[in-house]
């Protein structure tokens, strides 16, 4: 026990928690966004990963990292507006053709990795290059404090820095506001002038790339390749988050941070002679019981209304 609380009270913990928590937050950003105009976006799993291979094979081929990071992202935000075509044009089921996105880009990425570098597993034969870190003079000789935010990846900064921004892109500018609209009563905003359609897309353009950011960051940030399915499911967990943070920017912030520790926890007890396949379980055990207290917190909130209303 002592040696657990020595793991989760080190600094190198509580770094690993802020790099750990990037692609969460910025996913389940995204996922709050789509969520707000009305249209869940079940697909930031496959839009994490085609962000992950675009970004990984462009740096690669390019030798510039930027450039990856721009198609990684771009790649996603057309599959967040082709979700919202397939949604919002031809009437197709969310989450059949979430589905379909994601298994579109589980093959995909498989079928262009192996035709490009002959690899099945990933592009580990090929330099892509990383994100840049962010040092922080003055800071990182402070004691904990420097060891655990001094030297995190740019992209781990723009994740943290997105909460506030969404925060206030929901309830001060008018987008939000028109947004919220649509997601709510979309008949009730067309009768007062608000471009439903419109608003639509680009709520599921920024949620795609939302979650492209964050694919871009498993594979240029996190590690410096992609492999195969990388995501793991983050992008799920990462929509657990949403609801679990009762659609509010700053509730699915604190969610996300939570799942980010709990894979961080799981990273850091795999150190530790604990049973690996009992690791293993953390994030997605937490993942279970977050949906079940958001469930629990449903059906109490509905018999109370039903309640009141007697």
């Amino acid at each position: 026990m002592s040696a657990v609380l020595d793991v989760v009270l080190s600094s190198a913990f509580l770094a690993a928690v802020l790099r750990v928590s990037t692609p969460y937050l910025l996913a389940a950003f995204g996922g709050l966004v789509a969520e707000r105009a009305g249209v869940s976006n079940i697909a930031l799993e496959g839009q994490m990963l085609s962000a992950a291979c675009t970004g990984a094979l462009v740096a690669g081929y390019s030798g510039s990292v930027a450039l990856g990071a721009l198609c990684g992202v771009g790649v996603a935000t057309l599959l967040g507006l082709l979700l919202a075509a397939l949604r919002l044009e031809l009437g197709a089921d969310v989450i059949i053709a979430g589905i379909g996105l994601n298994l579109l880009a589980s093959g995909g990425t498989a079928y262009a990795v192996f035709t490009l570098l002959d690899d099945k597993g990933g592009t580990s034969g090929l330099k892509s290059g990383s994100l840049p870190a962010v040092p922080l003079p003055g800071i990182d000789s402070i004691p904990l404090l420097g060891d655990v935010i001094s030297g995190q990846n740019m992209v781990t900064w723009l994740a943290f820095l997105t909460a506030p921004v969404i925060a206030w892109l929901f309830y001060r500018a008018r987008f939000g506001f028109h947004l919220r609209a649509v997601g709510e009563m979309p008949d009730a905003a067309a009768s007062v002038g608000i471009p439903v359609r419109r608003v639509q897309y680009t709520g599921l353009a920024l949620s795609g790339a939302l979650a492209g950011l964050a694919g871009v960051f498993l594979s240029m940030g996190y590690v410096s390749f992609f492999v195969r399915d990388m995501t793991a499911g983050r992008g799920f967990i990462a929509l657990a988050a949403v609801f679990l943070g009762g659609l509010r920017p700053w509730g699915v912030f604190l969610a996300a941070l939570g799942f980010g520790a709990a894979e961080a926890l799981a990273v850091q007890l795999g150190t530790l002679d604990v049973p690996p396949q009992l690791v293993s379980t953390i994030p997605y055990a937490m993942t279970l019981v977050a949906l079940a207290v958001y469930a629990w917190r449903r059906r109490r909130q509905a018999g109370v209304e039903v309640a009141a209303s007697v």
